[in-house]
C-alpha cells in the first residue's frame, strides 16, 4: 500500500513514516500544501494522511482543491486541531477520517487498514484466495493453515495483487506501490519478488501476462 504522508513536523513526520514503514506500508513525506498537491498530480497513492497545519497551502484548502478536481484518493486528517467544528469541517469538506494529535501509532495503522479495506469494497479484514490467507494486520501469511514466511517486499507485493484479484498490475504500478521516494529500484526487482512467491506458494498462483503484468485469477 502507497501512502503520501504530508507533515510539517520534521520530528513527527519522521517518526510517523518510519513506523508507517516498519507495518509494512510504502510512504512519500512531504511538508508543505504546494508539495501534496503536486505529488498527488503525478503519482498515485491509496491514501493521503493529511496535517491541516501545512506551510504554503492550509491543509484544508488542499483538501477541497483534491475534491474540486475529483480526486477520490482516501484521506485521513491527522491534525492537532480538535474542536468539534474542525472535526466536522474536515470530514464535510472531503475527508474519509479525522484523527487528532496525540495519537497512537497502532491505531493510526488500523484506520489506514479499515481505510484501505473500504477503497477496495472488503469488508473482511483477511485476504482469501482459495486456501491462501493474508492478514494485513498480523502480517502473516498462510497456506492450507501452515505459516509461510514472506519479506516485506514480497508480503506487499502478494497483498496488492490479492486486493486486485482478476486485474492486470503492470510493473510500473506495482514498483510505484512498493516503494518510496529515494529507494533504489533494480530493474528486475519486481520479476525475483514474484518468482520467489511463486517458490514459496505455488508457480501457478500468479500468473505473468508477456508484456503487460501479473496477475492472480479470480477461482471460479
Amino acid at each position: 500500500m502507497k501512502i503520501l504522508l504530508a507533515e510539517d513536523d520534521t520530528l513527527l513526520g519522521d517518526g510517523v513514516r518510519t513506523g508507517l514503514v516498519q507495518a509494512g506500508f510504502s510512504v512519500d513525506w512531504v511538508q508543505d500544501g504546494a508539495m501534496v498537491l503536486s505529488a498527488m498530480a503525478v503519482n498515485q497513492y491509496d491514501l493521503l494522511i493529511l496535517d491541516l497545519g501545512l506551510p504554503e497551502i492550509d491543509g484544508m484548502k488542499v483538501l477541497r482543491t483534491l475534491r474540486n478536481r475529483q480526486d477520490n484518493t482516501p484521506v485521513l486528517v491527522l491534525t492537532a486541531r480538535d474542536t468539534l467544528q474542525e472535526r466536522v469541517a474536515g470530514l464535510d469538506s472531503g475527508a474519509d477520517d479525522y484523527m487528532v494529535k496525540p495519537f497512537d501509532l497502532e491505531e493510526l495503522c488500523a484506520r489506514v487498514r479499515a481505510l484501505a479495506r473500504r477503497q477496495t469494497g472488503r469488508s473482511q479484514p483477511v485476504l482469501e484466495h482459495g486456501d491462501l490467507c493474508l492478514d494485513p494486520a498480523g502480517h502473516k501469511v498462510t497456506l492450507a493453515g501452515a505459516q509461510v514466511e514472506l519479506s516485506q517486499k514480497e508480503f506487499s507485493l502478494l497483498q496488492k495483487l490479492l486486493e486486485n484479484t482478476g486485474r492486470i498490475m503492470s510493473r510500473n504500478i506495482l514498483e510505484e506501490a512498493l516503494y518510496s521516494w529515494g529507494e533504489e529500484v533494480e530493474s528486475n526487482v519486481i520479476e525475483v519478488h514474484i518468482h520467489h512467491i511463486r517458490r514459496k506458494l505455488g508457480p501457478s498462483l500468479v500468473r505473468t501476462i508477456r508484456g503487460v503484468g501479473y496477475t492472480i485469477d479470480k477461482l471460479d
